[in-house]
């Protein structure tokens, strides 16, 4: 059934496409009909998996960028996943980039997105997290207001993580999307060490107020020279994040070249950036050791893809433009299988 769904989704433009399915996997989450839809897809419970100190009932998750504003949660839990990553949010609600912004690569499954952080606010999210009866993991991910210059990033990251810590399982800093300007210099060097520092020590005083400890991933992008991924990895375990998610949607454009939307600006996810991501996560498996789990996000749209992001090193998965491609079908068959 879900080719004719495509079909008529692929028929709008991209973002109102997105933006319809919100609306009704919103209602979708409502009784009956999350009773219901859970019934006729029938997906596995799964493999129960703990990383980062918390339970989840399978590794099979939701991606940040669908469920933006945290609107349809319960409409995404009915699919089977295990855990779903709200945002990115910001402080203040933004509009985001001009329009049009989303665009569909379809001959290479892909998706081009330049959103820019498009949300309502954390506020709005907190709220709709409150309200969710999903039974699995709730992630909040967490980034900067476009009007807030980079030198003082940091402060939008802490506004939110104190107003998201007793809301959430997890909490992701999102320092790798490329639709922000400047947002990807908090990658490197001392910027990322002052962040992080900085990150890990209001966790401390939120664990001590709230009596319970919310760990902390950070995102990183795919397009890191060696130096910088082996640099990255060494800030990160030094500081002690709790986990890492590889990867973000990447800039370059070489395996889509001449395709239509291809030279669209912002960042490409889907299935031209499966290859990129699984090195990621194997390189920086390498440098970790262990030491910090792997979340492995980038062009899982199947059980094979899935399963070399695992081989690779990451215990966890996350998946958003293959279920757009693929369908549901494909949340249960990762289940199933991963």
């Amino acid at each position: 059934m879900y080719p004719l769904i495509r079909k008529a989704l692929f028929s709008l433009d991209a973002e109102n496409a997105h933006n319809l399915t919100i609306q009704l996997l919103k209602l979708a989450g409502k009784p009956p009909f999350v009773t219901l839809i859970k019934a006729l897809l029938a997906c596995p419970q799964g493999q129960e998996r703990t990383v980062m100190g918390v339970k989840f009932k399978n590794p099979v998750g939701l991606a940040a960028g669908a469920d933006k504003n945290a609107e349809a949660i319960d409409g995404f839990g009915a699919l089977g996943f295990g855990f779903i990553e709200v945002g990115t949010v910001t402080p203040l609600g933004q509009e985001g980039n001009p329009k049009p912004r989303q665009f569909r690569l379809i001959e290479a499954e892909g998706i081009i997105n330049r959103n820019g952080f498009n949300n309502q606010g954390i506020d709005y999210v907190i709220e709709n997290v409150k309200k969710a009866r999903f039974d699995g993991v709730i992630g909040i991910n967490i980034g900067k207001n476009k009007i807030t210059p980079i030198e003082r990033g940091k402060e939008d990251y802490l506004y939110c993580l104190n107003k998201a810590y007793n809301y959430a399982d997890y909490i992701t800093v999102n320092i790798s999307s490329p639709n922000t300007p400047d947002l990807r210099q908090l990658q490197y060097g001392d910027a990322l060490e002052d962040l992080l520092q900085s990150i890990k020590a209001r966790q401390q005083i939120l664990a001590s107020q709230y009596n319970k400890y919310v760990p902390i991933a950070v995102k990183i992008a795919p397009d890191l020279t060696e130096a910088e991924l082996v640099q990255i990895a060494d800030t990160l375990r030094r500081n002690k994040i709790d986990g890492v998610i590889a990867t973000n949607t990447t800039i370059a454009r070489d395996n889509v070249q001449g395709l239509k939307n291809a030279t669209e600006i912002g960042g490409l996810s889907g299935k031209p950036l499966q290859q990129k991501s699984t090195q990621i996560i194997a390189r920086l498996h390498q440098e970790l050791n262990d030491q910090i789990p792997i979340i492995g996000s980038g062009g899982i749209d199947s059980v094979a893809s899935a399963q070399e992001k695992i081989a690779a090193g990451a215990e966890l998965l996350q998946v958003y433009s293959g279920l757009i491609y693929q369908g549901p079908a494909l949340i249960k068959e990762l289940v199933k299988h991963c």
